[in-house]
């Protein structure tokens, strides 16, 4: 690991950071490339060698991709992190946020044991170059069979999510099933005709008369701000959506990112998958998938902060050049794709998955 040089930790953080949200497999693509670059890459960077200094690094880079999930939904984390102490206060769950905050916390229970008990185990048994191309593939499968085989409910789901949203004509948007009365009343206000979306925009502009279109409303305020106030209300509308699940659907989402401990499986993919099985829009699988990320992938770099700190001696440059780049590279990776899955879908990253993983079990075995 003293021989980590600036281009592999750059190479490998930008890596770290953009595969850790899309999803392609962060770990798996940290397994391979080293292993396809060959020559030095292949010494220094080998994930599964005996207590391997290039696997505290890779999760060392989780706090800079986990601070990037925090600045861009610091929002969410403020209102889940307060409704979270306010329900300790209180001795019970009354609003939406409430509800999310418990949710998070026993969805994130299940990996989070196994990953203290068996971390070190699937790391040498499945972190070799040749297994993580073969459970890449498996990746891509299970997200085109995500996609192939949704539910009815799910597809439903996205209809019911399509026909909140507000269209760019500056239309109210029909209200929903989920309008935004549960999310208003915890905010002390009343909800303006058109549900959630119209709702959380007329009040993050600063008010409106109830069934004031949006456009109007956000003709007030810049054309960032205008934004601000569109993203926090497609946030708003997301979140009650999804505290309409019970806790033990959470906990069986949540607990499908023990896959993701296998190199070549993708937590966000199957993460994602899970929630449109169970029948969430694949807007609001995406939405839950990051937020469950966020404390999985923290905790994992904290915890292997002191191993990078003891086995990172002489090459703390690019470590730090390393680290910048995951953060950046994760930033921009969540907020292409929060607006990605608005209106895409997981076949292009299945594709992508099943060539590069096919790819690199023929390259590997040939050459």
């Amino acid at each position: 690991m003293s021989h980590m040089t600036y281009p592999e930790a750059m190479v490998v953080g930008l890596i770290q950071g953009v595969t850790e949200l899309f999803p392609v497999s962060s770990l798996g693509h940290n397994v391979l490339i080293p292993a396809l670059v060959g020559g030095s890459w292949a010494r220094d960077l080998n994930v599964s060698a005996s207590e391997s200094p290039y696997l505290a690094y890779i999760v060392g880079l989780h706090v800079a991709t986990a601070i990037a999930l925090l600045i861009y939904f610091w929002r969410d984390w403020v209102k889940i992190i307060g409704a979270w102490f306010s329900s300790i206060r209180a001795g019970r769950v009354t609003t939406p946020y409430q509800k999310l905050a418990w949710m998070i916390i026993f969805a994130t229970i299940p990996v989070g044991l196994v990953g203290l008990k068996f971390e070190h185990v699937f790391r040498v048994l499945f972190g070799k170059p040749i297994r993580a191309a073969i459970f890449l593939v498996v990746n891509g499968l299970i997200l085109y069979a995500g996609e192939k085989f949704r539910t009815r409910k799910s597809l439903r789901a996205d209809a019911e999510v399509a026909a909140q949203r507000v269209p760019a004509t500056g239309a109210v948007a029909p209200a929903g099933a989920h309008g935004g009365a549960a999310l208003a009343h915890e905010q002390g206000g009343t909800v303006p005709a058109g549900g959630a979306v119209a709702a959380a925009a007329a009040a993050g502009a600063g008010g409106g008369t109830v069934g004031t279109p949006v456009r109007q409303v956000a003709s007030h305020a810049s054309g960032n701000r205008a934004s601000r106030i569109a993203e926090q209300a497609v946030a708003r509308s997301s979140d009650e959506r999804l505290t309409a699940m019970s806790y033990w659907q959470a906990v069986i989402i949540g607990s499908v990112q023990i896959l993701a401990l296998l190199a070549g499986i993708s937590r966000d993919g199957v993460t994602m998958v899970a929630g449109m099985f169970r029948g969430l829009s694949r807007e609001d699988a995406a939405r839950f998938a990051f937020l469950l990320a966020t404390p999985v992938i923290l905790a994992a770099g904290v915890l292997k902060l002191g191993d990078l700190v003891t086995l990172g001696k002489g090459i703390y440059g690019p470590i730090i050049a390393g680290s910048i780049l995951s953060g950046v590279g994760a930033y921009v990776s969540v907020r292409f794709l929060v607006r990605y899955f608005q209106t895409r879908t997981l076949t292009p990253f299945a594709i992508y998955c099943v060539l590069f993983g096919l790819f690199s079990i023929i390259y590997l075995q040939v050459k």
